[in-house]
């Protein structure tokens, strides 16, 4: 289904950042070539280690990398490539920068600079989620033809069950 098709996995500090290892496999078994940018946050969370080994290429946390040597310019050339920028999980700080143009970090440097269709996976704590700047910039994004699954309800990191939630990496790749 996915054969021949290039997808950008962007991954953001959300404790839901463990769920973003089942999306690059998915991605991965339907026949994606899958290119993981994480934020120097994210890499707390879940080493770029992991992401490499289940994409099969280098993990993006600095455009400067000599990792990257092959990408002459990556926030560029990888775009170019790229059918799906996803962002799973994406936090009210990305989404912000997002909706605001602010290009300051790996991630928001290649999602500008991306044409590919761009899918958000939000997961943050329901009251990020209700609050009016956050959805003052969600709304901005819908309007720039960004697309979003989720955020979903249940169980949250911090205790709360409500809305929040990481959807989950099947309905993700679905």
């Amino acid at each position: 289904m996915l054969k021949g098709k290039t997808i950008i996995l962007g991954v953001s500090s959300s404790i839901a950042a463990y769920k973003a290892c089942e999306v690059v496999s998915r991605l991965k078994k339907l026949g994606a070539e899958v290119w993981v940018v994480m934020t120097k946050e994210a890499a707390k969370l879940i080493t770029p280690l992991t992401f490499r080994t289940l994409s099969g290429n280098p993990v993006i946390t600095d455009l400067f990398s000599p990792e990257l040597t092959d990408l002459p310019i990556p926030h560029i050339s990888l775009t170019k490539k790229a059918d799906l920028l996803l962002i799973a999980p994406c936090t009210a700080n990305i989404v912000g920068k997002l909706a605001n143009g602010i290009a300051d970090d790996p991630l928001t440097t290649i999602a500008l600079a991306s044409t590919a269709k761009k899918l958000l996976a939000p997961a943050m704590n329901c009251e990020m989620w209700r609050n009016v700047v956050v959805k003052e910039n969600i709304q901005k994004l819908g309007v720039r033809s960004f697309e979003f699954v989720g955020p979903e309800e249940g169980k949250l990191a911090c205790g709360d069950e409500d809305i929040g939630r990481m959807s989950e990496p099947e309905a993700i790749v679905g």
